[in-house]
Parts: structure tokens; sequence; C-alpha cells
């Protein structure tokens, strides 16, 4: 019987290694800054390998994004809903940010906050305003849940309290990446909890 081999050559690198590369040149970066000869350099791989495993740039900077929200911004979310308060949730989620954002090995800040600095692509700009908006749609929610079972008072602004919470976040991610210690910014989630409304 004729032996049949596959078409095409095998790929000759790890497509997780190489998706976590790029999640890491992003992350660093940010989208625009970020070229495909850039990108083929931290990867490790040719520019045929790269479109042919992950598309065009836009397509690749999707599927990090993605990878990037499981691997590493999956904390919010998971806050939000273990803790029994809304206000337990929204602290958790500050603390943890001031712990990962300052993770040594990797790059500070947040990728979904970060990437989007300087950003011309009017799609990838939309996204990633999407994303973040989502995330505040997702604490106001929880806010809103809280007001519902008497945690806070009736007359609780959630959508200001919910941005307030956005903006401490978003401001975290920017100076871990400006140089401020782990410490620092649990101090700062410590005084953005002080005017959390009480009943």
């Amino acid at each position: 019987m004729e032996n049949k081999r596959p078409r095409g050559r095998p790929r000759s690198f790890d497509r997780e290694t190489a998706l976590e590369k790029a999640i890491l040149a992003f992350w660093e970066h940010g989208y625009e800054a970020t070229s495909v000869s850039d990108l083929t350099r931290s990867m490790g791989i040719g520019a045929p390998s790269l479109y042919a495993a992950f598309g065009d740039k836009q397509a690749l900077f999707a599927e990090v994004v993605q990878e990037y929200g499981a691997r590493y911004g999956a904390f919010p979310a998971r806050a939000l809903a273990e803790e029994p308060t809304a206000r337990a949730g929204v602290e958790r989620v500050l603390r943890e940010a001031a712990v990962e954002f300052t993770a040594p090995g990797r790059p500070h800040g947040c990728l979904v906050i970060h990437a989007a600095i300087n950003c011309t692509t009017p799609e990838v700009e939309r996204s990633l305003r999407d994303r973040r908006n989502a995330n505040i749609a997702a604490i106001d929610s929880r806010i809103a849940a809280g007001v519902a079972e008497g945690e806070l008072p009736g007359g609780t602004d959630t959508a200001a309290l919910a941005r307030y919470t956005g903006a401490v976040f978003q401001g975290m991610s920017q100076q871990a990446r400006d140089g401020a210690s782990r410490e620092e910014l649990e101090a700062l989630a410590e005084i953005a909890m002080s005017i959390w409304p009480r009943t």
C-alpha cells in the first residue's frame, strides 16, 4: 500500500508557547506599537507561520485578548461572583489588581487597558472599549444586587459607584506601569474602599 504523507510541512513550533509570547509582546507594547516583525521575533516564528497559524495581526490580537482574559484577566469576575457582598467583591477586585498588576516576570498593568493607548485601528479600539465597558457593567450589576439585598442604601447611585471602581482599577493599571509597587497599590485600594456607602 502507498504510504500517504500529509500535505504541507508540519508545524515546527508550539502554538501555545507562541501565543503566550504574543500576549507578552502586545501587553508590553500595546497593539499599535507592536509590529508583525516584533511578533515574529518574540514568538520565534517566521511571518508565513504566523499568518498560517493565527491569521493577520488583528486576528492574532483578538485571540491574544481572549487568552489574556482567561489566563490573567479572570480575577475580577471571579471575585464579584465568589464574595458574599458587593463591597467584599469590589474590595477583592482592587486588592487582587494590586497583586496581578505588579506580578514579577511579566508586563505590569492590564493588557486590555494598556493596548488601547494610541490605538488608531477603529475595530481594535472599539473591541477593547467594549471589554472595559462590559467590566464596568458587571460591577454595576453586582452593586445593584447589593442594593436589592439591603447591603447598600436604596438611593445608592450604582452606575456612579461602578464608574468610580472602574476608574480606580484603570488608574491602578497605569500606576503599576509607572512603577508603583504592590504595597502602594494596596494602600490605594484601601483608600478607595473608604468611600464605600454603608447602610
